[in-house]
């Protein structure tokens, strides 16, 4: 079998230069799970950097040297809980969401009716209201328990999809693989690139940072899609972020995942945002999005759909499901992605456990960014526009594969001194904040931020160079 890295570099494709000088240090365990998170992470990122390597050669003609540790690996995948914002005392505290709280002690596996067990996902406001709805309970850890007890865990798994909320049975690896959907995800790679169109050649912008000059569009929410477009505004990416006002969000990871980046508030439903949108994408080289399968070809912003408006376009799809198979209609998070794979059933010898971190989410937002970094490159050497596509699930099964360390102590976790070391002070307007920086290591480009998190809804729909000019002339 691969190692994970190997896996990573599949991706990449073996008409490239072999020389990609990435460097893994440390070895799991990390955090308190057998699980080898930190290590499937670390590999991801080196993957990640590789493909800034490629891009930088293209533009220089050098190479960089690429570092990373297993320890900071394991620590940005859950990268919110590290955050701290300055209070009225003058100090730092984390930053804690009371009702955030209260949905994850309910979001977890409960026993139903015919002895499996069963993940309720209660998420956002509007995605809880519809669970409850399905349970006819309330939203405690004894009511929900009750109400699931009461169920076949297949026919809850039936009524949840059917309610178009977010939910899924308890599964080991091996019943996932042996399912219709896994078996379709297992016969495609972690990350899909996908060539939809044709168009000439285009030569990265030039710049001192790999994506100088390159603009992406952040259609995404709530960690995975989010921390692709941070990725590429880490390495220099003009990242503007586009939500509807009003959207449901979850603060801190917004606060957490929105460094380097703008936004603005367009809603897709109108003709006049619907059609500013398209102009911004007449200018973009990346779409990245994580809407459930379908919405956005709707409103007339599907892959094809952009390609013809923007040829070279590079658009991102991120999903629980993947693209293909009976569940890809589905909604999903981080939660039922480890749930239906079978990281969840694993997780405790006593009961079904989720993992100490939002491994998926994170392993899967890097992949997206891999996969569009690496279409980038392509689209410079040989031109096209392209479609990459990456999934919760598919990202499980990817972290299921890499096996498992040996005996793992409960109170295993990185030490204050350590986090201190990886964190930075930016100062957003609503305060300062203590937060992880980026962790990979380049030997050329460092990898940073130029602006901190941004207020949801705050800027412009235009990219910087035009708000930049628009100022100039006032």
């Amino acid at each position: 079998m691969k190692t994970a890295f190997e896996e990573v570099m599949a991706i990449r494709g073996e008409d490239l230069p072999k020389d990609h000088t990435a460097t893994i240090t440390g070895a799991d365990p990390v955090l308190s799970t057998r699980f080898k998170i930190g290590e499937t992470c670390a590999a991801v990122l080196a993957g990640v950097g590789t493909a800034v390597s490629d891009i930088w050669e293209l533009k220089t003609g050098r190479r960089q040297a690429v570092s990373i540790d297993v320890r900071r690996a394991a620590a940005a995948l859950g990268s919110t809980r590290y955050m701290q914002k300055m209070g009225p005392d003058g100090e730092y505290h984390p930053v804690v969401n009371a009702n955030h709280e209260k949905m994850i002690q309910i979001t977890q596996p409960w026993p139903t009716k015919d002895g499996r067990w069963f993940l309720p996902h209660f998420g956002l406001p509007n995605l809880q209201a519809r669970v409850l709805k399905v349970l006819g309970c309330e939203p405690n850890p004894e009511s929900v328990s009750k109400a699931v007890a009461g169920w076949d865990a297949l026919d809850l798994e039936a009524a949840i999809d059917e309610a178009r909320a977010c939910g899924g049975m308890v599964r080991s690896n091996a019943e996932w693989l042996d399912h219709p959907h896994g078996k379709t995800l297992q016969a495609k790679p972690i990350v899909e690139i996908i060539k939809i169109g044709d168009s000439d050649p285009e030569p990265m912008p030039p710049g001192d940072r790999p994506l100088s000059g390159i603009r992406a569009l952040d259609l995404t929410r709530i960690l995975a899609g989010p921390i692709a477009a941070r990725t590429l505004a880490e390495n220099g990416a003009d990242v503007l972020m586009v939500a509807a006002e009003g959207l449901p969000q979850i603060a801190e990871h917004v606060m957490d995942t929105s460094h380097g980046k703008r936004s603005c508030y367009l809603n897709l439903k109108t003709a006049e945002d619907a059609a500013r949108l398209k102009e911004l994408v007449r200018e973009a080289d990346v779409f990245s999005q994580g809407y459930r399968p379908g919405m956005l070809a709707g409103l007339g912003f599907a892959p094809e759909q952009l390609a013809e408006i923007r040829p070279g376009i590079v658009y991102c799809s991120i999903s629980c499901f993947g693209a293909d198979g009976p569940f890809s209609h589905r909604g999903g998070w981080e939660q039922v992605a480890q749930t239906v794979t079978g990281i969840c059933q694993e997780g405790s010898p006593e009961r079904p456990k989720l993992l100490p971190a939002a491994a998926c989410d994170y392993t899967t937002g890097y992949l997206g960014a891999y996969g569009i970094l690496l279409a980038l490159a392509r689209r410079a050497r040989e031109g096209g526009s392209y479609h990459v596509r990456v999934s919760l699930c598919q990202s499980g099964m990817f972290i299921y594969r890499q096996g498992k360390t040996g005996a793992v102590e409960p109170d295993l976790g990185l030490s204050d001194a350590e986090l201190d070391a990886m964190r930075i002070t930016s100062e957003p307007e609503y305060g300062p904040l203590r937060h992880l920086g980026p962790i990979l290591q380049l030997s050329e480009t460092r990898p940073h931020w130029v602006r901190p998190t941004p207020v949801l809804g705050g800027d412009a729909p235009a990219w910087s160079d035009a708000v930049s000019a628009a100022s100039a002339a006032e």
